[in-house]
Protein backbone atom coordinates (compact mmCIF):
# COMPACT_ATOMS: atom_id res chain seq x y z
CA UNK A 1 0.00 0.00 0.00
CA UNK A 2 1.19 3.49 -0.84
CA UNK A 3 0.26 6.82 0.71
CA UNK A 4 1.84 10.24 0.65
CA UNK A 5 4.18 10.86 3.60
CA UNK A 6 1.97 13.77 4.67
CA UNK A 7 -1.03 11.42 4.81
CA UNK A 8 0.96 8.97 6.91
CA UNK A 9 1.94 11.78 9.29
CA UNK A 10 -1.72 12.79 9.41
CA UNK A 11 -2.52 9.23 10.47
CA UNK A 12 -0.47 9.83 13.62
CA UNK A 13 -2.70 12.81 14.38
CA UNK A 14 -5.74 10.56 14.03
CA UNK A 15 -4.09 8.02 16.33
CA UNK A 16 -3.36 10.67 18.95
CA UNK A 17 -7.01 11.74 18.89
CA UNK A 18 -8.16 8.13 19.17
CA UNK A 19 -5.90 7.64 22.18
CA UNK A 20 -7.41 10.75 23.73
CA UNK A 21 -10.91 9.40 23.12
CA UNK A 22 -9.89 6.13 24.82
CA UNK A 23 -8.52 8.07 27.76
CA UNK A 24 -11.72 10.08 28.06
CA UNK A 25 -13.83 6.92 27.93
CA UNK A 26 -11.70 5.37 30.67
CA UNK A 27 -11.89 8.56 32.72
CA UNK A 28 -15.67 8.65 32.39
CA UNK A 29 -15.95 5.02 33.45
CA UNK A 30 -13.53 5.27 36.37
CA UNK A 31 -14.69 8.49 38.01
CA UNK A 32 -14.33 8.16 41.82
CA UNK A 33 -17.94 9.30 42.15
CA UNK A 34 -19.12 5.96 40.71
CA UNK A 35 -17.83 4.00 43.71
CA UNK A 36 -18.96 6.73 46.09
CA UNK A 37 -22.50 6.71 44.70
CA UNK A 38 -22.66 2.92 44.77
CA UNK A 39 -21.52 2.83 48.40
CA UNK A 40 -23.98 5.54 49.41
CA UNK A 41 -26.84 3.80 47.60
CA UNK A 42 -26.03 0.59 49.45
CA UNK A 43 -26.12 2.51 52.73
CA UNK A 44 -29.43 4.07 51.71
CA UNK A 45 -30.94 0.67 50.95
CA UNK A 46 -29.93 -0.65 54.36
CA UNK A 47 -31.11 2.47 56.19
CA UNK A 48 -34.45 2.49 54.38
CA UNK A 49 -34.99 -1.16 55.28
CA UNK A 50 -34.27 -0.32 58.92
CA UNK A 51 -36.58 2.70 58.70
CA UNK A 52 -39.42 0.61 57.31
CA UNK A 53 -38.91 -1.92 60.11
CA UNK A 54 -38.97 0.87 62.72
CA UNK A 55 -42.07 2.44 61.17
CA UNK A 56 -43.76 -0.95 61.15
CA UNK A 57 -42.87 -1.47 64.81
CA UNK A 58 -44.22 1.99 65.70
CA UNK A 59 -47.44 1.27 63.80
CA UNK A 60 -47.84 -2.09 65.51
CA UNK A 61 -47.28 -0.48 68.89
CA UNK A 62 -49.86 2.19 68.10
CA UNK A 63 -52.47 -0.45 67.36
CA UNK A 64 -51.47 -2.42 70.46
CA UNK A 65 -51.69 0.74 72.56
CA UNK A 66 -55.16 1.57 71.22
CA UNK A 67 -56.35 -1.97 71.97
CA UNK A 68 -54.88 -1.87 75.51
CA UNK A 69 -56.46 1.53 76.22
CA UNK A 70 -59.81 0.23 75.00
CA UNK A 71 -59.46 -2.73 77.36
CA UNK A 72 -58.74 -0.34 80.26
CA UNK A 73 -61.77 1.78 79.38
CA UNK A 74 -63.98 -1.29 79.21
CA UNK A 75 -62.84 -2.49 82.64
CA UNK A 76 -63.18 1.04 84.08
CA UNK A 77 -66.74 1.38 82.79
CA UNK A 78 -67.69 -2.03 84.19
CA UNK A 79 -66.17 -1.15 87.56
CA UNK A 80 -68.04 2.16 87.55
CA UNK A 81 -71.33 0.39 86.88
CA UNK A 82 -70.66 -2.09 89.68
CA UNK A 83 -69.75 0.70 92.07
CA UNK A 84 -72.93 2.53 91.11
CA UNK A 85 -74.99 -0.60 91.85
CA UNK A 86 -73.21 -1.00 95.15
CA UNK A 87 -73.80 2.62 96.13
CA UNK A 88 -77.46 2.57 95.09
CA UNK A 89 -78.42 0.21 97.93
CA UNK A 90 -80.55 -1.80 95.53
CA UNK A 91 -78.65 -4.98 96.40
CA UNK A 92 -79.60 -6.22 99.85
CA UNK A 93 -78.48 -9.84 99.75
CA UNK A 94 -75.25 -10.24 101.74
CA UNK A 95 -74.05 -12.85 99.28
CA UNK A 96 -74.74 -10.62 96.26
CA UNK A 97 -73.10 -7.70 98.00
CA UNK A 98 -70.03 -9.77 98.76
CA UNK A 99 -69.82 -11.01 95.17
CA UNK A 100 -70.19 -7.47 93.84
CA UNK A 101 -67.50 -6.13 96.17
CA UNK A 102 -65.18 -8.97 95.18
CA UNK A 103 -65.80 -8.20 91.51
CA UNK A 104 -65.00 -4.51 92.06
CA UNK A 105 -61.72 -5.49 93.73
CA UNK A 106 -60.96 -7.90 90.90
CA UNK A 107 -61.74 -5.27 88.27
CA UNK A 108 -59.49 -2.77 90.05
CA UNK A 109 -56.63 -5.26 89.88
CA UNK A 110 -57.44 -6.00 86.25
CA UNK A 111 -57.47 -2.30 85.46
CA UNK A 112 -54.11 -1.86 87.14
CA UNK A 113 -52.61 -4.74 85.15
CA UNK A 114 -53.99 -3.34 81.89
CA UNK A 115 -52.69 0.15 82.68
CA UNK A 116 -49.24 -1.40 83.20
CA UNK A 117 -49.60 -2.98 79.75
CA UNK A 118 -50.50 0.42 78.29
CA UNK A 119 -47.41 1.99 79.88
CA UNK A 120 -45.16 -0.79 78.60
CA UNK A 121 -46.57 -0.45 75.09
CA UNK A 122 -46.22 3.34 75.23
CA UNK A 123 -42.56 2.96 76.17
CA UNK A 124 -41.97 0.62 73.26
CA UNK A 125 -43.82 2.95 70.93
CA UNK A 126 -41.79 5.94 72.11
CA UNK A 127 -38.59 3.99 71.53
CA UNK A 128 -39.77 3.06 68.03
CA UNK A 129 -40.68 6.68 67.31
CA UNK A 130 -37.21 7.80 68.40
CA UNK A 131 -35.73 5.16 66.13
CA UNK A 132 -37.89 6.37 63.24
CA UNK A 133 -36.75 9.95 63.84
CA UNK A 134 -33.10 8.91 64.03
CA UNK A 135 -33.26 6.79 60.88
CA UNK A 136 -35.22 9.44 58.98
CA UNK A 137 -32.42 11.89 59.73
CA UNK A 138 -29.74 9.42 58.69
CA UNK A 139 -31.56 8.64 55.45
CA UNK A 140 -31.83 12.35 54.69
CA UNK A 141 -28.13 12.87 55.44
CA UNK A 142 -26.96 9.98 53.26
CA UNK A 143 -29.39 11.00 50.51
CA UNK A 144 -27.91 14.49 50.53
CA UNK A 145 -24.42 13.01 50.16
CA UNK A 146 -25.63 10.77 47.32
CA UNK A 147 -27.25 13.76 45.61
CA UNK A 148 -24.03 15.74 45.95
CA UNK A 149 -21.93 12.88 44.54
CA UNK A 150 -24.41 12.46 41.68
CA UNK A 151 -24.22 16.17 40.89
CA UNK A 152 -20.42 16.02 40.87
CA UNK A 153 -20.49 12.95 38.63
CA UNK A 154 -22.93 14.59 36.23
CA UNK A 155 -20.79 17.73 36.09
CA UNK A 156 -17.76 15.57 35.28
CA UNK A 157 -19.81 13.75 32.64
CA UNK A 158 -20.73 17.06 31.05
CA UNK A 159 -17.12 18.21 30.94
CA UNK A 160 -15.85 14.90 29.56
CA UNK A 161 -18.65 14.58 27.02
CA UNK A 162 -17.95 18.11 25.85
CA UNK A 163 -14.31 17.24 25.23
CA UNK A 164 -15.31 13.98 23.55
CA UNK A 165 -17.54 15.89 21.15
CA UNK A 166 -14.73 18.33 20.37
CA UNK A 167 -12.12 15.61 19.84
CA UNK A 168 -14.52 13.52 17.76
CA UNK A 169 -15.22 16.48 15.48
CA UNK A 170 -11.50 17.16 15.09
CA UNK A 171 -10.90 13.49 14.30
CA UNK A 172 -13.59 13.52 11.64
CA UNK A 173 -11.92 16.47 9.94
CA UNK A 174 -8.41 15.00 10.01
CA UNK A 175 -9.50 11.44 9.18
CA UNK A 176 -11.48 12.83 6.25
CA UNK A 177 -8.18 13.90 4.66
CA UNK A 178 -6.58 10.44 5.02
CA UNK A 179 -6.89 8.11 2.01
CA UNK A 180 -9.77 5.67 2.54
CA UNK A 181 -7.70 2.51 2.06
CA UNK A 182 -5.06 3.69 4.55
CA UNK A 183 -7.70 4.68 7.09
CA UNK A 184 -9.44 1.33 6.67
CA UNK A 185 -6.19 -0.55 7.36
CA UNK A 186 -5.51 1.67 10.34
CA UNK A 187 -8.97 1.09 11.84
CA UNK A 188 -8.61 -2.66 11.34
CA UNK A 189 -5.22 -2.74 13.07
CA UNK A 190 -6.46 -0.47 15.83
CA UNK A 191 -9.21 -2.96 16.59
CA UNK A 192 -6.71 -5.82 16.69
CA UNK A 193 -3.94 -4.07 18.59
CA UNK A 194 -5.59 -2.60 21.64
CA UNK A 195 -6.51 0.73 20.10
CA UNK A 196 -3.12 1.48 18.49
CA UNK A 197 -3.12 1.03 14.71
CA UNK A 198 -0.29 3.37 13.75
CA UNK A 199 2.89 4.29 15.55
CA UNK A 200 5.85 6.55 15.00
CA UNK A 201 9.23 5.01 14.21
CA UNK A 202 11.44 6.88 16.67
CA UNK A 203 15.16 6.31 17.04
CA UNK A 204 14.78 2.92 15.30
CA UNK A 205 12.14 1.86 17.81
CA UNK A 206 8.45 1.21 17.13
CA UNK A 207 6.46 3.40 19.49
CA UNK A 208 3.60 0.93 19.30
CA UNK A 209 5.29 -2.15 20.77
CA UNK A 210 8.39 -0.35 22.10
CA UNK A 211 10.63 -2.84 20.34
CA UNK A 212 13.81 -1.77 18.56
CA UNK A 213 13.75 -2.91 14.96
CA UNK A 214 16.23 -5.46 13.71
CA UNK A 215 19.03 -4.24 11.45
CA UNK A 216 17.62 -6.12 8.46
CA UNK A 217 14.19 -4.59 8.96
CA UNK A 218 15.66 -1.12 9.28
CA UNK A 219 17.61 -1.71 6.07
CA UNK A 220 14.44 -2.63 4.20
CA UNK A 221 12.65 0.43 5.55
CA UNK A 222 15.54 2.66 4.41
CA UNK A 223 15.21 1.25 0.91
CA UNK A 224 11.42 1.70 0.83
CA UNK A 225 10.03 4.62 -1.11
CA UNK A 226 8.76 7.54 1.00
CA UNK A 227 5.16 6.79 0.01
CA UNK A 228 5.37 3.10 0.90
CA UNK A 229 3.30 2.21 3.95
CA UNK A 230 5.60 0.10 6.13
CA UNK A 231 4.61 -2.17 9.00
CA UNK A 232 6.39 -3.13 12.22
CA UNK A 233 7.73 -6.67 11.97
CA UNK A 234 6.98 -7.26 15.66
CA UNK A 235 3.45 -5.89 16.16
CA UNK A 236 2.35 -5.39 12.52
CA UNK A 237 1.19 -1.84 13.21
CA UNK A 238 1.66 0.85 10.58
CA UNK A 239 5.06 2.48 11.08
CA UNK A 240 5.21 6.16 10.25
CA UNK A 241 8.62 7.52 9.36
CA UNK A 242 9.71 10.99 10.46
CA UNK A 243 12.97 12.91 10.70
CA UNK A 244 13.40 11.36 14.15
CA UNK A 245 13.22 7.77 12.96
CA UNK A 246 16.99 7.29 13.06
CA UNK A 247 17.20 5.82 9.57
Amino acid sequence: MNAAPADQIRLLDVQALDVRLQQLAHKRKSLPEHAEIESLNQDLTQLRDLLVAAQTEESDCAREQTKAEQDVDQVRRRAARDQQRLDSGAITSPKDLSNLQNEIVSLAKRQGDLEDVVLEVMERRESAQERVTELTGRVASVQAKADDATARRDAAFEEIDGEVASVTKEREVIAGAVPADLLKLYDKLRGQQGGIGAAKLYQRTCQGCRQELAITELSEIRKAAPDTVVRCENCRRILVRTAESGL
